[in-house]
């Protein structure tokens, strides 16, 4: 199959699309590890993932861990960009809510470690956050604006970080939507297939010549309603943020992008309830009038590879289709009411929300 796809898409970004199969790990295996590299006993039991070998673990120690086993096809220097980012936040902001990288008995942060199969992952161990997941709470300005201001600080906080492996190829990076084009090639022509198309070449003409001269660092990018944990009690305060699977360097403003993209309103303007985590981010982390002028695009653009990477992705591995559309038909269902509302009226919005209109 890859020989279908534009020979503009990078091998790194191939490998994502087509090394999703790998053998799967037992929780016995995973236990053995967790013994022989934390000294750690405990039962695990497996957490959902696209790529990734994960556990929870409930230790016999009454502690919570999260175990991870990169995929084997994954390079081995971005594993690293992320695990060293997580050190690098929380030696920045020790109370970020984010996990905490534990070492093993070596001190080091992470190992590389061959498994029965005969592959080789990278093994890591994450202290385990409690809350409850966003997706499953009642939603409220309050929990917005709270979830907008942690992800300041978190952006906040990699602001001065920088690795080797800051710009490797990743297909849900919007600064390169253009990778999605073989995608769409392979979509079943339709109404939907010529929206997204139509959105795309505006973008490559339009939005995409204006991203270098934008702000840039490493970000999450990946703020969607299952990587956000809320406090149980209050419902209010960010208690987690976690995956940072998708981190790459890119514009900041792009960080907002992907997180809006997730709290559009089914209201006459969809982008109120959006407009509450973006005030409480831009009271943390201010944006600048060039970042709130392309933002509607690039929440268009996200909303757009959400659509076209999920249809495409459950089409080709139907065992895990449930996982890969969980946040399709929201995605379609938001890009639709948002092309309607129109980029004249959203950036007035966004521009009378962050007071920026007329700024030099």
């Amino acid at each position: 199959m890859c020989e279908t796809l534009s020979a503009e898409v990078s091998e790194g970004v191939i490998d994502q699309l087509f090394s999703t199969a790998a053998a799967p790990v037992e929780c016995s295996e995973a236990t053995a590890l967790l013994w022989q590299h934390y000294g750690l006993r405990g039962v695990a039991s497996p957490l959902n993932s696209e790529r990734d070998a994960n556990f929870h673990i409930r230790g016999y120690d009454g502690r919570e861990y999260v175990l991870k086993l990169s995929h084997p096809a994954e390079d081995r220097a971005v594993t690293d960009f992320q695990s060293r980012a997580l050190l690098h936040a929380l030696a920045q902001d020790p109370t970020l809510p984010i996990p905490q990288l534990l070492p093993r008995r070596d001190g080091q942060p992470y190992a590389l470690v061959e498994m029965v199969d005969g592959s080789q992952r990278v093994l890591r161990l994450l202290s385990y956050l409690s809350g409850q997941p966003l997706h499953q709470t009642q939603r409220s300005a309050a929990q917005r604006r709270h979830l907008g201001q942690t992800l300041g600080r978190l952006d906040n906080a990699l602001r001065d970080y920088a690795h080797p492996a800051a710009h490797h190829p990743l297909l849900w990076d919007i600064q390169h939507a253009q990778r999605l084009q073989p995608l769409l090639a392979e979509t079943p022509d339709g109404p939907q297939k010529a929206v997204l198309a139509d959105w795309l070449a505006q973008f490559m003409q339009q939005v995409q010549p204006q991203l270098g001269g934008l702000r840039r660092q490493v970000i999450h990018n990946d703020l969607n309603p299952h990587n956000v944990l809320v406090d149980a009690q209050d419902q209010i305060s960010t208690a987690g943020l976690i995956d940072f699977g998708d981190m790459v360097e890119a514009p900041l403003i792009n960080e907002l992008a992907v997180a809006c993209s997730y709290q559009l309103s089914t209201t006459a303007n969809p982008l109120d309830s959006a407009g509450e985590l973006i005030a409480g981010y831009h009271a943390v982390c201010p944006l600048l009038p060039g970042e709130i002028d392309l933002l509607y695009s690039l929440i268009m653009t996200r909303l757009c590879m959400t659509v076209t990477i999920t249809g495409w992705r459950a089409a080709r591995y139907p065992e895990n289709r449930s996982y890969i559309l969980r946040n399709n038909g929201l995605s379609w269902d938001g890009l639709q009411r948002l092309a309607a509302f129109g980029p004249a009226r959203a950036t007035a919005y966004l521009q009378q929300l962050c007071q920026t209109k007329g700024a030099a």
